[in-house]
């Protein structure tokens, strides 16, 4: 049943490998612990700073843990990059040009959504969602990985796991 009849997203059910097998509602999705998709988006801004956030006390999931600028699932028949563009744009009232930089494969680290990373460099003055995000910090990477290294649980799983993928792959962190 479509999302504007049961009021409720709707998410792609996924294979190991991402391929798109039915499409159900969020509840059958995370009840079921099925594979389905997410994107993160990094706002960078001019002096290298990436902008993280405080997820709100109210999220389903991870609740008060620091993350990617941006986050949230891909809707049902949605492209990566669309949703990532959409969630920019929701949560941080930006609008900015996207260059994707990594994915994972879903698994226990990224809560079993395969989840594709996407970075912007702006300045763009960020208006948070107050139902999505409590606090918002730019901190420069060697910070983050610092902070990490001493708290890895102050961070959702999916952001570890890119903050650690980053660490090691700096070079390839280029806008296009």
């Amino acid at each position: 049943m479509p999302e504007e009849l049961t009021n409720e997203e709707w998410f792609d059910i996924v294979d190991e490998h991402d391929v798109v097998l039915r499409s159900a509602p969020r509840s059958e999705v995370h009840g079921g612990g099925y594979l389905h998709r997410a994107t993160h988006i990094w706002v960078i801004n001019s002096a290298g700073q990436l902008l993280v956030h405080l997820r709100a006390a109210g999220k389903e999931e991870e609740p008060l843990k620091w993350t990617s600028s941006a986050s949230g699932h891909v809707s049902a028949g949605e492209a990566y990059e669309v949703s990532a563009v959409r969630e920019l744009l929701e949560e941080l009232g930006i609008d900015a040009k996207l260059t994707r930089w990594h994915k994972i494969m879903s698994g226990p680290e990224t809560g079993y959504e395969h989840t594709e990373l996407y970075a912007c460099q702006s300045d763009a003055v960020p208006v948070p969602d107050p139902k999505e995000i409590s606090e918002i910090r730019y901190l420069d990477f060697a910070a983050l990985y610092d902070w990490l290294d001493r708290e890895p649980t102050a961070f959702t799983h999916p952001f570890r796991a890119f903050l650690r993928w980053s660490r090691e792959n700096a070079g390839m962190m280029v806008f296009e």
